[in-house]
């Protein structure tokens, strides 16, 4: 089984970014000021507990794509592992929530998606560069018709 828990210290790091994005409007400053930054409310995958994870997103029609980069860890993040046993699962972007469905995306299409964030976010370039495994990518598709209001 692969150990998906987080330390303390990235625990302390993701509740101040939640608390900063809930205060500011889904705004946050430091190394993630100006950045598409959404909340992930996943069930954890053994507990079922639900599990907040902080991560940068690039909009793509009328889904949302984020990646599990881990800062280019040797493991997938524990968000990834929660949404492979369970897809549904709610997103913040800014004030506003939402029901969504998670797909990985692979292929070519993974490649094409994977490169346009580094286009946007050149650290994820680094990440690939540090760990052997392919970062996922994730498509997240709001339940029931609704749409993204990313403006």
């Amino acid at each position: 089984m692969t150990d998906t828990s987080e330390t303390d210290e990235t625990k302390d790091w993701n509740t101040r970014i939640i608390e900063e994005f809930r205060a500011n409007d889904g705004k946050v400053g430091g190394p993630f000021e100006g950045a598409s930054l959404l909340l992930l409310t996943t069930a954890g995958a053994r507990s079922g507990k639900p599990r907040i994870s902080p991560l940068m997103y690039l909009a793509d029609g009328d889904r949302v794509l984020v990646f599990g980069s881990y800062a280019g860890g040797p493991r997938h993040p524990a968000w990834y592992h929660n949404l492979r046993a369970n897809p549904r699962a709610t997103v913040e972007i800014g004030t506003r929530s939402y029901e969504v469905t998670a797909d990985e995306v692979s292929g070519a299409e993974r490649d094409e998606l994977y490169a346009r964030q580094v286009a946007v976010a050149p650290g994820f370039g680094e990440y690939q560069a540090k760990t052997d495994r392919i970062i996922p990518v994730v498509a997240l598709r709001p339940v029931g018709g609704a749409s993204f209001d990313l403006g």
